[in-house]
C-alpha cells in the first residue's frame, strides 16, 4: 500500500507537468518562465524545484509524458490485433488519433524541442528510433508470417516514421491536413510501400498472393 506522502508527492509533480504542458505550449520553451509553471501548478517554487531542477528537467519530463501515454495507448491498441500488418495499421490509426487528442503535447513533442542544443536533440532521436524500431518488430513478424515479401525492416520502419512525423508536424503547424482526412492516404501509401494491395485484414494479402482473400 502506498504511503500517504508518496500519493502526495506524485500529486504534486502531476499538478506541475500539466500546468507546464499549458504553459510551454503557451508560451513556447524560451517564453515559458518556472514561476509561470508554478502559479498554474498552484504549487510552489520549493516544489517545483524539489521534482524539477531546471526548466529544462521539466520540459524533457513533459517530452516523456506523452511519449509514455502515446507508447500506452499504442500497445493497448497492438495487443487486440492478430496480425503483424493488422498491428501495424492499427498502430498507425491510433498515433495520429492520439496526436489529435493531445495536440498541445504533440506541439511540444515535434516542435518546441527542435533546435533547442544536444539534450533535446538526443531525447528526439531516441524517441524517433524507439517507434521506429516497434514498426520494425511487427513488419518483422508481418514477413515471418508470410503478409509481405522479405524486406530490410529496421529501414522501413524509419521511412514510416519519417512519414508520420512529417504528415503530423505539417498539421500540428498548420492546422492541415486533419489526421482523420491524413489517415487513409498515408495508410495505404505505407501499406503499398511494403507490398501490401487493398485491406490487409490478415496473411493473405500480400501482392504476392492477390488472388486470396480479396472479399
Amino acid at each position: 500500500m502506498q504511503k500517504p506522502e508518496f500519493d502526495k508527492a506524485f500529486e504534486t509533480r502531476q499538478k506541475i507537468l500539466d500546468a507546464a504542458v499549458k504553459v510551454f505550449a503557451a508560451k513556447g520553451y524560451h517564453e515559458a518562465r518556472v514561476d509561470e509553471i508554478v502559479v498554474e501548478s498552484g504549487t510552489s517554487k520549493g516544489a517545483v524545484y524539489f521534482h524539477f531542477p531546471s526548466k529544462q528537467e521539466i520540459f524533457l519530463a513533459v517530452i516523456d509524458k506523452f511519449v509514455a501515454l502515446l507508447e500506452r495507448n499504442l500497445t493497448e491498441a497492438i495487443d487486440q490485433e492478430e496480425y503483424g500488418i493488422a498491428q501495424v495499421e492499427v498502430a498507425l490509426r491510433v498515433c495520429l488519433e492520439t496526436f489529435e487528442k493531445y495536440r498541445n503535447l504533440a506541439k511540444i513533442l515535434l516542435i518546441q524541442a527542435t533546435g533547442l542544443g544536444d539534450a533535446f536533440e538526443e531525447k528526439l532521436m531516441e524517441i524517433h528510433d524507439r517507434f521506429a524500431r516497434l514498426i520494425a518488430h511487427h513488419l518483422d513478424l508481418a514477413v515471418s508470417n508470410g503478409e509481405i515479401p522479405p524486406i530490410d525492416t529496421e529501414v522501413a520502419g524509419q521511412v514510416w516514421m519519417g512519414a508520420v512525423y512529417h504528415v503530423v508536424i505539417r498539421w500540428v503547424r498548420t492546422g492541415e491536413p486533419e489526421p482523420v482526412r491524413a489517415l487513409p492516404t498515408l495508410r495505404q501509401m505505407l501499406l503499398q510501400s511494403v507490398g501490401i494491395l487493398g485491406d490487409a485484414t490478415g496473411p493473405s494479402t500480400s501482392v504476392r498472393s492477390p488472388q486470396i482473400g480479396s472479399e
